[in-house]
């Protein structure tokens, strides 16, 4: 069946006014197949005209018009219909006037070229016609046109080309195969000085892209003005290319400067070596193999099997999909790509080429003989050791069994124990594993260095898992998990070593285990392992009790802190890991096990540190710093046993047993402790204070203060008499406020510190406390005055009274004034 034709060409000598070099060329349809619809003539003109190069003349010559490009095109109209077509410029044979004509055909929507033909295949066809005929023949031009099976001189003329154009070979292919592959409006541009080599692309493409994908693909030899060309690949001339750019525009400048760097997308990249290389027939070969439409592996496979070199992504790509299909190549083939995969020489595998590879060894293995396997092998110990990718996927053991496992060991042996025996090794964690697991696949005897490796290994495991996100486990985990699974000997010692150095960082401890699931549930006793390995759920089901996490975290351990006092240290540190214990989680402690333990364990410091944390108010301080005063003597010193005295005096001002001469010795104590803490000073200054500050205070102890001139003290004094304490005594005992008031206003020349607080005193402490009683308190007050000292004291307390109510006398403008200076 023939398809529909028409003609569109361009005005004849007498049908319009020549006009100047740029303007529109006239065009009208000359011959039309009347199945045509007329909706579709309407679009296909635009299509069909032709716009000169800029600069070319009117009139032209046989040579000139030769040399102008012709625009072979596929594009897809409104309906759904396609148009097919071949513009050219003619000139008059009188005047020599640039013309066009274009001959297309029509093809309906849902309509294919006959016999399966590409539509860029239809281009060498030698019916298009370059003027209209008396009437359109019965036959279209791509109809009786043989199938494209390529003769000899097309074939070495693609192959020439595609080597021409060997830089730009995979960047234009790749952006081809997104054309197909993507239903978004996105354009090709190649920029060529002949609108043929834009034909050529497309028949590379045409020979790689699956035929489906190749004939939806719209395009045109040659556009003057490619942002108004509908088409998915517009040809354009130098002089057109010029400011290309936008969303969507892929533009490829064959005329220019090579590209620079690899085009990130292996199929593309692979097709291209094998067009420079001139085996397109590989093309064919890789169809045949399963896989999806562009899929690099399949190409690749083919590609490396012929003897062709890639880079190293391309080799990663045969090397998954072998891997994922190794029933699909057959022993030959298979060899063949192994050989290509291991090739000496290659010194740019990448990681991802060595996990692929690794898989690739693991589908092959016993399934091809080991002859085949033994070089992949061999490849992925020698970069396990040389290359320190930990990441590798090593072979199984039985790979090694041969002579070809023989002639490795014989090699890197040596090497694995020479950085086995070195004093870095086992700070990389990863590293290390990996070594310690490819020694054992060559069966390289590293007995005599385990020990030393295992005393490095350890720690750097809780620094690593320390280092890592909370959320995952650390990326040497699964290695470090199969080299235990493999090596009873690794396990054992590696678990005794973290066992032995779990009580110094049981925290860090705990987090190695929450990350990675070490197996320790053999006959290993393990005891502050297994606490470690509790600890997380055991401190969330206690809560806020401490303490009784620490009970069970021990039980977990089955080994009592009398027998073994580090399991002591280990469950403190798990449920302390920041910040001390309270003073009444400490005293539980030190209850539960005996100082020796404590000791022994080094956890007597968590106990200090409690009690010299704990709040100034805090009386039950005190009592615990005397009890580890009295534990730990040797162990206690330097400030901190300062500091314990400190609170240790304290204790003993309460309980009516400190020796005489308080305020000189809180005084004498205090540089012993620096820097002290805020609190401790605060407890042993306000313990002096209070003791003064009661009914029987010793009034030598008070007159020491007052003469002190120590402004903390003072100060200290000073807040405890702004207390409630205070201000309930001074209400409810007569006496007390007649003994505070003769205090205060006593001692006028101990100090300027003891005179501005006193004034203070009388004024916020005392005299609210005065003006709140009863007339009657009030006069108790004043008899207690003048019991507690001479006529001349109640007289100046009833002054001082008065004054306060509202007159002021010398003295009391003396006080106000000392007030106010202070």
């Amino acid at each position: 069946m023939s398809l529909a034709q028409l003609h569109y060409t361009s005005a004849t000598d007498g049908e319009g006014s020549e006009t100047g070099e740029d303007a529109p060329i006239r065009a009208r349809f000359s011959a039309v197949d009347a199945a045509i619809p007329a909706s579709v003539l309407t679009e296909a003109g635009p299509l069909l005209a032709y716009e000169p190069p800029a600069g070319t003349p009117r009139q032209v010559t046989d040579n000139a018009l030769r040399a102008l490009p012709e625009s072979f095109s596929f594009s897809v109209l409104s309906d759904g219909s396609h148009l097919l077509a071949r513009t050219v410029p003619v000139r008059t044979p009188q005047l020599s006037s640039l013309r066009f004509h274009a001959h297309a055909v029509h093809l309906p929507a849902g309509t294919r070229l006959p016999s399966g033909m590409l539509p860029i295949t239809a281009c060498r066809s030698a019916r298009w016609a370059a003027a209209t005929p008396a009437r359109i023949p019965a036959v279209d031009p791509v109809t009786a046109l043989p199938a494209a099976t390529g003769r000899t001189g097309e074939r070495e003329g693609l192959n020439d080309f595609a080597v021409s154009r060997g830089p730009w070979l995979a960047g234009v292919l790749s952006d081809l195969r997104r054309l197909s592959e993507t239903a978004e409006p996105s354009k090709v541009v190649i920029v060529e000085r002949q609108s043929v080599d834009v034909a050529r692309w497309l028949a590379l493409a045409a020979a790689v892209l699956p035929q489906e994908s190749t004939e939806r693909l719209t395009f045109t030899t040659y556009a003057r003005h490619p942002q108004r060309a509908p088409q998915q690949i517009i040809g354009v001339l130098p002089q057109d290319a010029h400011e290309l750019s936008g969303p969507g525009l892929r533009v490829h400048t064959c005329t220019g400067p090579r590209p620079e760097g690899a085009v990130d997308d292996p199929w593309a990249e692979t097709v291209a070596r094998i067009w420079r290389n001139r085996v397109p027939e590989l093309f064919r070969e890789a169809a045949e193999l399963p896989g999806e439409p562009f899929a690099a592996g399949p190409v690749a496979v083919t590609a490396l099997c012929a003897g062709i070199a890639l880079g190293p992504n391309e080799r990663a790509a045969a090397a998954g999909w072998a891997a994922e299909r190794p029933y699909a190549l057959d022993t030959k083939r298979t060899r063949q790509l192994v050989d290509a995969l291991t090739a000496a020489g290659v010194d740019d595998r990448t990681g991802a080429e060595f996990d692929a590879a690794g898989r690739l060894f693991a589908a092959l293995d016993g399934r091809s003989p080991a002859t085949t396997t033994a070089p992949l092998a061999a490849m992925l110990v020698t970069e396990a050791v040389r290359g320190g990718n930990g990441s590798v996927e090593l072979p199984g053991r039985t790979a090694f069994s041969g002579p070809e496992g023989a002639a490795v060991a014989a090699v890197l042996g040596p090497e694995i124990l020479t950085e086995l025996s070195g004093a870095g090794v086992g700070l990389d964690v990863a590293r290390t594993v990996q070594l310690l697991r490819v020694a054992r696949l060559l069966g390289v005897d590293c007995a005599e260095l385990l020990p030393g490796v295992v005393r490095r290994l350890a720690p750097a495991l809780l620094t690593d898992a320390r280092d890592t996100d909370a959320q995952d486990a650390p990326g040497w985990a699964p290695a470090l998990l199969e080299l235990m699974d493999e090596q009873f000997d690794v396990r054992t010692a590696l678990l005794g070593a973290l066992d032995r150095i779990a009580p110094d960082d049981p925290a860090g401890a705990e987090r190695l285990l929450g990350r990675v699931a070490l197996p320790f549930t053999g006959t290993q006793s393990l005891p502050h392992l297994r606490m470690c390995a509790e600890a997380p759920e055991v401190k969330a089901g206690c809560g806020a009790d401490r303490v009784g996490a620490v009970q069970r975290v021990l039980r977990a351990a089955g080994m009592s802190p009398f027998a073994e006092p580090l399991v002591l240290r280990t469950a403190v540190g798990l449920v302390w890991e920041a910040g001390p214990p309270t003073v009444g989680e400490a005293r539980l402690l030190l209850d539960a096990a005996t100082s020796d333990a404590h000791r022994t364990a080094g956890t007597w410091s968590h106990l200090v540190a409690a009690a010299l944390n704990a709040p100034a108010d805090d009386e039950a301080a005190s009592e615990l710093a005397h009890d580890l005063l009295r534990g730990f003597p040797q162990e206690i010193g330097g400030r901190a046993r300062g500091a314990l005295l400190l609170l240790e005096f304290a204790r003993e001002l309460r309980s009516g047993s400190a020796a005489p001469d308080w305020a000189e010795r809180v005084r004498a104590l205090r540089p012993g402790a620096e820097p002290v803490e805020p609190e401790v000073l605060g407890h042993a200054f306000g313990a002096l204070a209070g003791r003064l500050l009661a009914p029987d205070g010793p009034e030598a102890e008070l007159y020491a203060l007052a003469h002190s001139g120590d402004a903390d003290l003072i100060a200290a004094y000073d807040r405890a008499a702004h207390g409630p304490d205070v201000r309930a005594r001074l209400e409810a005992d007569p006496g007390y406020a007649a003994g505070c008031f003769a205090v205060w206003t006593a001692h006028p020349h101990a100090g300027t510190e003891w005179s501005r607080t006193t004034a203070a005193l009388l004024e916020e402490v005392l005299r609210p406390a005065v003006r709140a009683l009863s007339p009657d308190g009030v006069a108790a007050v004043e008899e207690a005055v003048g019991r507690s000292g001479s006529s001349g004291r109640a007289e100046a307390f009833r002054d001082w009274n008065r004054r306060g109510q509202g007159t002021l006398g010398r003295l009391g403008r003396r006080i106000a004034g000392r007030v106010r200076r202070g």
